[in-house]
Parts: structure tokens; C-alpha cells; sequence
């Protein structure tokens, strides 16, 4: 029996673009932009995805989703999010061009007006799908490695490792074959990144004929290797809450809370589609332990790719609801392959499980701050640390601990001097008493009476 499909997750990679590059330590990126290739990937997508949640013929109809194709989509009903980075105008194009793809033009989408005339929408009844993105340099969801202190630490410590030292011993060989063919760019495991060894060899084989004939073989398959090494290793952690995997604790705040939103029956919400780069697939490749055809998931997947978090319905008596992960890699594949996530041998895992598991590791944008601090100050001290406030707060903290070390000093040395006096003023009436003993042992008694009245009178006019 094939299970109700209440609703889908999609996480989307952006198609062909243009030369892209970041800071290996930061990753800040540069600028690149979708090509006429990376749209029709994309839309390609966004059909193959129409034709196995929103038609009506297949298994996998989504429920209270229209049953007529050409009906249009109920906005209430699909949310859409862009990541908003340096390769953003990439990303937000490729999402547009996958909707393009899931939700076609009909002339259904049309409104009648007082007047008795109807005005389809244009392009012969396009449907504009509302996407939503974060600010510039502000997305702590879908870019959080962005500002972070904790993550460049990670990376620093991933590259001084003497498994990354010993795995860049190992490409020089590598590196030596691809030179002649990197125009001057600087060539190491580091530089992956950085001048994008693997990203300029395959946008030239792409997009430059001579230079693809020029290209021996194997090199291709070489330079991805070791990007998806290099990546592996700074986007993913052995420790499922550690800091390596940011880009997919911080994605998996939306992804959770829309299972719990689908799960429930009365939120009208049946579609969360996730337009983003390489960096959470990789994460989230480790994080859930997923396998598929060939064995464990990990590195960059290609152009175009998916990852699919499908609601099911389980069968009565319970009712009870799973998550099933598939995930398509670009054009290679003509189909979604189901992975088995958290070493289960089942293909899908309840929802309860899927978030107990993982709802601890979760980092929402209001814990953004004090994940992302590599400062000593606990809770929301760190979030000051992060939101450029620290100067002052530091100021502020120094003056404070500085002046009650000062005050803390003069009661000590106060203290210290009344103790000095009140020693002198014992150790000069001991004297006198012994000496008056010495003259007259029998008025021994007397004079200790004597001793502790003028001890205590004396004690008692001192400050």
C-alpha cells in the first residue's frame, strides 16, 4: 500500500553559473550569476518535482494539494525561501526558474472583474510564487558560517590537522598535472576554494570548447575528489552538534519546524522548497548518516539537486507519521533514490524520532550568536560579543572589575594597618607587665588586671 504523502520538503542546489570563488578562511564569496544552462536545469527540476507531488496521476499526490494541473496554487499552502549571499542572484534565478517548472502558467489563474470582464495573468497565466530572503550578510539560516567566529576557528583548525596536512601531501601530484592548465592560479588543497580549482576547471569545461579539448582525462574527476575532501572536512563534524556541521543545524530549524506544521492537519501548509548552495547538503549528508545507491553520501552535489523530506501518512490504526529522504544529484540522475538516514534499515523514520534526534543540535537564528562565540562569556553575554556591541560591554566590564580590585585594596591595606597598631599596642603592655613582674612577682595578679583594662582602653581609641 502506498502511504499518504501529506506534504514535502525540497532542498534545491542552484544550476550552472558563472566563475565563483570564496575566502578559504571566511568564505565570503564573489560575485557570479545563472546561466541560460543553470535555468533550464533548474526548471527541469522543478517539472520533474510537478509531475511526482502535484499531478493528480501519480502516488505521491500530495493531499489537499489541486487534483486539476492547470488549477492554480493555493499560496497558503507552499512557502519559498532564497539564500541571500554572494552568489545570490544565482540562487534566487535557479529558484525561479525551478517554480517555473512546478508551478507552470494556466489560464485558470485569472480574476473577474466588476465590469463582467476577465484579465488572465501574463505570460499566459504565469503564477508569481511569493520567495522570501533574508537580508544581505544577515542570513543566519541559510549562510551562517557568515560572521562566525567559532566556524573560522574550525576551519583554521581543520587545515592545521594532520590528516588535512597529510591529504595535501598526497595532491601535489595532483596539483603538479593541473598547473599548466590554471593560468597562473595559485594551486594547493587550500586554494579549492580560494581560486576554486575544481569550480574553474568545470566552468571552462563547460563553457570553453578549446579548453575542453585541451583537458586530459581524468582531471576532472581528480580536482572533484579532492574539493569534495576539502569540503567534507570543513562542512561536516564527527560530533553531530559540533560546529563543522553549522550550515545543516542552522537549515534544519525551518525543515523541523514545517514537519511539525505538515504533521498537524489544520495548518494549511503542504510545501517547503529550500533554494540554497552546496553547504547544508554536505552537513546534512553527515548529520542523518545517509546512504544511498552507492554507499554514504558526502561531498558537493552537482547542479540542479534535491534533497526531498516526504510526510507520510502512515496506515490505521495509529495513523502515525514518518519522514522518507530522497535526494536527486543534478541531471546524472532521471529519478529520486530513497536514503536510509541514522543507520536505520527501514526507509523511513518516524517524525517524532527524525526531530528527537535532532532538536538539540537545531541552531534558530536566536542561538545564532551564542553558537557562532568563541568568548568565555556565558549566554547571552556571547550574543553581545556577536552583535557589535562588545567594545562598550567590555569597557563597561573592565571598569567595573577594575574599581572593585581597587576598593578590595584599600579595605586590605585598612584592615592590614588597624591589625599592625592593635599588635604593637599588645606586644609594648607584654613588655611592661613583664618588666613590673620581674620587680614584684607577688603583684603578678594585679597587674595582668591592670594589663587587660589598659589593653582594652587603649584598643578602644584606636581607629
Amino acid at each position: 500500500m502506498v502511504p499518504k504523502v501529506l506534504g514535502v520538503l525540497i532542498l534545491a542546489s542552484n544550476g550552472d553559473r558563472s566563475e565563483f570563488s570564496q575566502d578559504p578562511y571566511s568564505y565570503a564569496p564573489s560575485f557570479t550569476e545563472s546561466t541560460p544552462l543553470g535555468a533550464a536545469e533548474s526548471f527541469q527540476l522543478g517539472s520533474y518535482l510537478k509531475s511526482i507531488y502535484l499531478d493528480s496521476s501519480s502516488p505521491l499526490h500530495i493531499r489537499d494539494m489541486p487534483l486539476d494541473p492547470t488549477h492554480p496554487i493555493p499560496p497558503n499552502k507552499v512557502n519559498v525561501h532564497a539564500k541571500s549571499g554572494g552568489e545570490s542572484a544565482a540562487i534566487f534565478d535557479s529558484g525561479i526558474a525551478m517554480l517555473q517548472g512546478m508551478f507552470p502558467p494556466t489560464l485558470h489563474n485569472k480574476i473577474e472583474l466588476a465590469n463582467g470582464s476577465a484579465v488572465i495573468s501574463p505570460l499566459g497565466g504565469y503564477q508569481y510564487v511569493p520567495v522570501e530572503m533574508a537580508t544581505v550578510g544577515d542570513d543566519r539560516v541559510l549562510e551562517p558560517w557568515t560572521d562566525c567566529k567559532a566556524f573560522k576557528k574550525h576551519v583554521s583548525e581543520v587545515y592545521a590537522s594532520e590528516e588535512f596536512m597529510q591529504a595535501a601531501k598526497d595532491a601535489e601530484h595532483f596539483f603538479e598535472s593541473v598547473h599548466d592548465y590554471m593560468f597562473g592560479r595559485p594551486t594547493s588543497l587550500v586554494d579549492m576554494v580560494r581560486f576554486r580549482v575544481y569550480d574553474y576547471l568545470n566552468t571552462q569545461l563547460i563553457h570553453n570548447q578549446t579548453f575542453a579539448f585541451r583537458l586530459p582525462p581524468t582531471l576532472i574527476e581528480q580536482a572533484r575528489g579532492w574539493v569534495n575532501y576539502k569540503e567534507t572536512a570543513v562542512f561536516s563534524d564527527k560530533d553531530l552538534g559540533g560546529i563543522g556541521n553549522l550550515a545543516g543545524r542552522a537549515i534544519l530549524s525551518p525543515i523541523t519546524k514545517s514537519l511539525e506544521r505538515i504533521a498537524f492537519d489544520d495548518d494549511p501548509l503542504r510545501v517547503l522548497l529550500i533554494e540554497t548552495s552546496y553547504q547544508p547538503f554536505i552537513s546534512l549528508f553527515s548529520m542523518l548518516n545517509a546512504h544511498g545507491d552507492n554507499g554514504q553520501l558526502f561531498g558537493l552535489p552537482n547542479y540542479a539537486s534535491a534533497l526531498a523530506f516526504e510526510v507520510l501518512r502512515g496506515p490505521a490504526p495509529e495513523f502515525r507519521d514518518f519522514v522518507r529522504l530522497k535526494f536527486k544529484n543534478g541531471t546524472d540522475d532521471d529519478e529520486f533514490q530513497t536514503l536510509h538516514i541514522f543507520g536505520h534499515p527501514e526507509q523511513k523514520v518516524p517524525v517524532t524520532e527524525f526531530i528527537y534526534r535532532l532538536e538539540h543540535h537545531v541552531v534558530p537564528q536566536d542561538k545564532w550568536a551564542s553558537t557562532c562565540s568563541t568568548s568565555w562569556f556565558p549566554f547571552g553575554y556571547a550574543a553581545i560579543a556577536n552583535e557589535g556591541a562588545f567594545t562598550p560591554f567590555w569597557l563597561a566590564l573592565v571598569s567595573m572589575l577594575a574599581f572593585g580590585a581597587f576598593a578590595f585594596a584599600v579595605y586590605r591595606k585598612y584592615t592590614q594597618t588597624k591589625r599592625t597598631k592593635r599588635y604593637e599596642v599588645m606586644r609594648e603592655d607584654e613588655v611592661r607587665v613583664s618588666m613590673r613582674s620581674t620587680i614584684n612577682p607577688g603583684r603578678s595578679h594585679d597587674l595582668f588586671q591592670a594589663q587587660d583594662f589598659f589593653v582594652n582602653e587603649k584598643s578602644r581609641l584606636l581607629p
